[in-house]
């Protein structure tokens, strides 16, 4: 039993033991252990505050993205009616330009279909009053046919102008 190691081994854990126990290192060990859990314990404590602090931030955050959300959606419900008003206001210019523009036109035209209208008539009596004066000229001689002539022109442009 003496001549064996682990005997040896034995009896020097026993006496180291003794003087540890002497000097007093396991209350060193044990004060340095429970600085350690309250190191430890003081850190966790301020791990679940910034866990806490994190998940209200968060929480914030995600209220303010809602927040703004909502109001993009606002505004762009907004846009798209701002777009549909001025749209069908153009839409209502635009007719009524377009209807101006048909009726401007068609008062031009009917202007021009009248004074196309009077031009041909005047150009007919031009013709009409051409011809009487030649027949006239031809079939009646001397002042009497001058007078007649001129008379009849007289009605003729009269009448047809």
């Amino acid at each position: 039993m003496f001549t064996e190691p682990e005997f040896w081994v034995a009896v020097a854990f026993v006496i180291l033991m003794g003087v540890f126990a002497y000097i007093g290192v396991h209350k060193t060990v044990l004060t340095a252990l429970d600085h350690r859990a309250a190191r430890i314990k003081a850190e966790l404590d301020d791990a679940l505050r910034l866990k806490e602090e994190a998940a209200k931030v968060l929480a914030g955050y995600k209220a303010r993205s809602a927040t703004a959300e909502r109001e993009a959606q606002e505004i762009v419900a907004g846009a798209k009616a701002e777009a549909e008003r001025i749209a069908a206001e153009a839409r209502t210019k635009m007719e009524d330009f377009v209807a101006r523009r048909t009726k401007t036109a068609e008062s031009k035209i009917a202007l021009a279909e009248a004074q196309a209208l009077a031009d041909v008539r005047a150009a007919a009596a031009e013709a009409a009053v051409q011809a009487a004066s030649r027949i006239l000229s031809q079939s009646v001689k001397g002042q009497v046919s001058d007078e007649l002539l001129a008379k009849g022109i007289a009605e003729v442009r009269q009448k047809l102008n």
